[in-house]
């Protein structure tokens, strides 16, 4: 009998069974193989990057602020008074003056300009955080910070009182009754902030504990501190809440208790800047070994700096110049900074001050002679990285400075102006838009100024559930002297 023969189609037919069968088998195995190296990437791969996907798996991506209700008179009207002002014989008004007589033809704007003079300018922290929680949401979208609009859905609130130039004016004004009550208006103004804030219901939620205030002046809210202390102060260091007044009699005095800051509620905010940055790129050789420029007689810590300055003015390689970076001084400190290795930075009637940032911006090196001092966003950076710190006692030895200083080598301060630029723009405020509203630099001042207010949340939540919990007429007392 002869065999059954298969037909084409019936053996096409049978084939593409079997091939079908294996592919779709092979193309499971791929996928599963697939599947379980995602999986296994995913889980163990700590680099990812998709920037949107490492946010999502942040608990919280913004710090929510309220900002507290406050009448204009108290922010940017005192802008509009600052330019209505006819004369300001303060150190470096000449710049300011020059741009009253073009700003007051015009129309007074929603929101004015920053002054320019110096002695101001450098405490513009103020201007640009309220600038920031100003801007629309739909410009402000590189903001840490997202205002909310109903203060029980806030983590903090923010004080929009512009305190700094609040006490300028008045020194610049009538400085005689700057301590005194009567005829103060900036005392007049703390204390209409102060009432207002503590009538309202998230004051009462909180006793305060959960405001912020910015109080980068020495002096601002000078005459209400005490009342204020529970509250989350931006400051440019301590120094002012030590003020003790020498022509005190009876042995009082007029400090200012340590207990009312510390580091564990409070953040330290850098001054703004007065010099423009310089670039690593635009680095040129440097012939002076150490540069300063500033006053040399100061008060309390500072007397430190006349002992320097009479130690070190005609040595060879240092440059000690009397002044400030007014109108006539700028360039002339533009010039001192980035021709010099190193910037002498010694304290002052505070522990701090701009010369510091200036010198950053400057890529000269940073030489911190002050025992006390604090710094912004430490935790966030290491200035060790790009900065000297000597002891006093050390730099008060004759030549020991000097020494010191000659003794890192070429190599070692290219690694610290490098490390600098780094950092330079995480000490900027300005974004570059009228007013101050706008998008603000991601990595700039605001942003970490908020970060920072942020690790301070957890303690601020603590320290109001403990208020609450304590029977009435018991009260919780001031121990924040811990630094």
């Amino acid at each position: 009998m002869a065999p059954k023969s298969t037909s084409p189609t019936a053996t096409t037919s049978s084939l593409c069974s079997v091939s079908s069968l294996f592919f779709l088998l092979s193309l499971l195995c791929i996928l599963s193989i697939s599947l379980f190296f995602l999986s296994n990437s995913t889980t163990h791969n700590h680099h990812v990057p998709n920037p949107s996907q490492a946010t999502s798996q942040l608990p919280q991506t913004s710090i929510k602020v309220y900002v507290a209700d406050l009448p204009r008179s108290l922010n940017y009207g005192l802008l509009d008074k600052y330019w209505y002002l006819t004369h300001d014989s303060r150190l470096g008004s000449e710049v300011d003056n020059e741009i009253r007589k073009t700003y007051l033809t015009k129309n007074l704007e929603k929101y004015p300009p920053f002054p320019e003079n110096p002695l101001i300018k450098q405490y513009s922290a103020e201007y640009w955080i309220l600038g920031d929680l100003m801007t629309p949401v739909e410009q402000s979208k590189g903001s840490f910070a997202r205002r909310v609009f109903e203060f029980e859905e806030a983590d903090v609130v923010f004080v929009p009182f512009f305190a700094t130039l609040s006490a300028e004016m008045q020194l610049g004004g009538n400085k005689g009754v700057f301590r005194k009550k009567d005829g103060n208006e900036d005392y007049e103004r703390q204390r209409m902030v102060v009432d207002m804030v503590k009538k309202t219901e998230a004051w009462k939620r909180s006793g305060g504990r959960d405001h912020v205030f910015v109080l980068t002046d020495p002096v601002a809210m000078w005459h209400v501190r005490e009342e204020i202390a529970h509250a989350v102060l931006l400051v440019v260091d301590f120094g002012g809440w030590y003020r003790l007044d020498s022509k005190a009699s009876n042995g009082s005095s007029d400090m200012i208790q340590h207990i009312q800051v510390s580091l564990l509620k409070d953040v330290i905010v850098p001054y703004t800047h007065l010099l423009p940055r310089l670039h690593i790129s635009e680095n040129r050789r440097r012939q002076t070994l150490l540069y300063f420029k500033g006053a040399k007689h100061r008060h309390r810590g500072g007397l430190v700096r006349e002992k320097l300055w009479d130690l070190l003015v005609n040595v060879p390689g240092v440059v000690m110049e009397e002044g400030f970076p007014n109108a006539t001084g700028k360039e002339q400190s533009i010039k001192g900074m980035r021709t010099s290795e190193f910037c002498l930075h010694p304290a002052g009637d505070t522990p701090t001050s701009c010369r510091l940032f200036d010198a950053v911006q400057s890529l000269c090196i940073p030489v911190i002679v002050s025992d006390n001092i604090e710094l912004p966003f430490e935790g966030m950076m290491d200035y060790s990285e790009f900065s000297v710190f000597v002891a006093v006692s050390d730099a008060l030895q004759p030549n020991w400075l000097v020494r010191h200083l000659k003794s890192y080598s070429e190599e070692q301060k290219d690694k610290f102006r490098r490390n600098m630029a780094q950092v330079q723009s995480i000490f900027e405020y300005e974004n570059g838009y009228p007013g101050g509203i706008g998008p603000i630099p991601p990595d700039g001042a605001v942003n970490h100024i908020w970060k920072k207010v942020y690790k301070k949340l957890p303690m601020i939540k603590e320290a109001i559930i403990r208020e609450r919990r304590k029977p009435p007429g018991v009260s919780v007392p001031l121990r924040c002297h811990c630094t």
